[in-house]
């Protein structure tokens, strides 16, 4: 088994002896070669080369926004596959991790190592790779979720700081976005929700889509938009028609919570979607995995089921068994 092992020296938690110590497990298991990212974009560079070269699986080891890249490297910006698709693993080594989380993969670099080596040896032993569903945004490929207007700007604000030099954390995250949502209950909202089968929906100040759960993490603890909404089914949306302080105060308290029930009359959510669209009067900030994309005024997203195999965990069983188990 041909395995390259993609590593983003630059991510929040990767560390040099992780690193060899990732290797060396992998070593055991496949033929490897170990390839270091220096710039935005390289990682997609990498992935191509792999995916032309026939390599079987691709290992990532750093974060969300590298994990995007080695999807978009080994499956194309066409809406299909750029010829052979290896498998993709991955051990975290960002701040957030949400893909790797949402597949059941351990959020401590050394005990998802652990997790990989064994799913690798599933495999040899005759195993097949879980295929999971992503989200075609037409420009790129989405692994785990989009967002537009506040999302996007607490995204870019956030990107800023990286490129000052500052570390990203999740404290770092949630002050950002405290201050971008409270800017933002001074603005006119400008964008309009298109969903299969409705009226479109005007009014709106933010909306996130989904392709998995939880949206994201604040350390240790999930903030759930649509738990109902998982790799295997359609995209989930979460949109807001006002950002008054204290209405979503309760509705974060909802997000945050073990039994989210996510209900507010502001509130448009709705899960396992074929496709929908996101339009603005003016262009806004938008993200793709946590990546900050640049501004927008249309962004369209089609659920697009068994796209990518991944080295991971099969799913739970359904939507109501991943409720009853938080």
């Amino acid at each position: 088994m041909r395995a390259v092992l993609i590593v983003n020296p630059n991510a929040t938690s990767t560390t040099p002896a992780g690193r060899d110590l990732l290797a060396h497990a992998l070593e055991s298991r496949t033929k490897l070669t170990v390839a270091h990212t220096d710039h935005r974009g390289h990682a997609i560079e990498i992935a191509q080369q792999a995916a032309t070269d026939g390599v079987d699986v691709l290992i990532v080891h750093g974060g969300d926004g590298t994990v995007n890249e080695v999807v978009n490297g080994i499956l194309g910006h066409d809406g299909g596959p750029a010829g052979h698709a290896p498998a993709v693993g991955v051990v975290p080594g960002g701040s957030a991790n949400v893909f790797a989380r949402a597949l059941g993969i351990s959020p401590d670099p050394i005990e998802a190592t652990n997790q990989l080596v064994d799913l690798l040896g599933d495999f040899r032993r005759g195993g097949t790779w879980r295929r999971i569903g992503l989200m075609d945004c037409g420009e790129r490929w989405g692994v785990f979720t989009a967002g537009m207007g506040v999302d996007g700007d607490v995204v870019a604000a956030v990107e800023a700081q990286r490129a000052k030099g500052r570390k990203v954390t999740a404290s770092r995250y949630i002050r950002v976005a405290i201050r971008e949502v409270l800017a933002s209950t001074r603005r006119e909202p400008k964008l309009t929700v298109h969903l299969p089968g409705r009226e479109p929906i005007p009014g709106v100040h933010l909306a996130f889509v989904s392709n998995s759960s939880p949206w994201t993490y604040a350390n240790a603890r999930p903030v759930w938009t649509n738990p109902g909404t998982t790799f295997e089914t359609g995209l989930g949306v979460f949109a807001t028609t006002s950002m008054n302080v204290w209405r979503n105060l309760g509705l974060v308290r909802q997000m945050t919570s073990r039994k989210p029930r996510l209900e507010a009359k502001h509130l448009i959510r709705d899960d396992d979607l074929p496709w929908l669209k996101v339009t603005s009067d003016t262009p806004v900030a938008c993200q793709i995995d946590g990546d900050f994309v640049g501004l927008r005024d249309s962004m369209s997203f089609t659920a697009v089921p068994n796209a990518l195999a991944v080295v991971a965990p099969p799913p739970k069983n359904s939507p109501e068994l991943r409720r009853s188990e938080l």
